[in-house]
């Protein structure tokens, strides 16, 4: 009893030991990501460091004069350098987030991809209506509701999103359904703002009701016949999917 008792702890101890570099290895290649992502930003974005030295330098001096003024500067020195950083890091995450949707923009899956990257309780299958020319509706489930969000010639675009609205309706019953096309053009969404669009829309359903849903939609599957996206924009953006998932967990938002 006692020989077995010892091999499980020693088991349990191996475990926890490999859990541990496993999860040291992943903060490392997080950080390597974000200072690639810096490394490129840097290099494209002439304000980024200006922005960033002024937002942590102004923090430091804000909080130095406030501490000066209640005989407290040295704890007001130590708070500002923490906010500082963070300030500057936000400023940072900021500038990349807006350079990615700006290259991404109108490259085919691009909206599939800035849906895949949506914090909170979004549950996202992509692709659900395709032509061969590469336009796309991808469903969106949400407390709001149901979510098409179309991209692609707005022509075309037009008819897939009105043809799965039609199938849609029949599962989720008197459940809203919204409808979005990204585009720069009048009556699109543009692409940095889609995430932001959806996000606003109002709570209209219970999350035992999404579950419900979810299970339903799930039957209907893809669209026979169309034309397979690939899984973001383009390579470079597969890349910057992973630096922006980064940004959010270091951020924390």
């Amino acid at each position: 009893m006692a020989r077995s008792r010892s091999t499980a702890d020693a088991k349990n101890k191996e475990l926890r030991a490999e859990a541990k570099k496993a999860r040291r290895k992943a903060s490392r290649e997080r950080y390597k990501q974000m200072w690639q992502a810096f490394q490129m930003q840097r290099k494209e974005d002439k304000l980024l460091l200006p922005l960033m030295i002024g937002a942590f330098v102004g923090v430091i001096v804000v909080a130095v004069i406030i501490g000066l003024l209640i005989s407290k500067w040295w704890l007001f020195l130590i708070l500002g350098v923490l906010l500082g950083a963070l300030l500057a890091f936000v400023v940072f995450t900021r500038r990349l987030e807006r350079n990615v949707f700006a290259k991404n923009e109108g490259q085919p899956g691009a909206a599939g991809w800035a849906l895949d990257n949506m914090r909170g309780q979004w549950r996202v299958t992509q692709a659900v209506a395709t032509t061969t020319h590469a336009d796309a509706v991808h469903r969106v489930l949400g407390r709001p509701g149901v979510v098409l969000v179309g991209e692609g010639n707005p022509g075309r675009v037009k008819g897939l999103l009105a043809q799965e609205k039609k199938r849609t309706a029949r599962i989720v019953g008197d459940t809203p359904i919204y409808e979005f096309v990204t585009g720069s053009e009048e009556g699109q969404i543009p692409l940095r703002k889609l995430q932001r669009t959806l996000a606003k829309l109002p709570s209209n359903i219970s999350t035992d009701k999404l579950d419900t849903l979810e299970q339903r939609l799930a039957a209907l599957g893809a669209k026979a016949g169309g034309a397979q996206l690939p899984r973001g924009p383009l390579p470079q953006g597969a890349k910057m999917r992973s630096m922006q998932r980064t940004v959010r967990r270091r951020t924390g938002s």
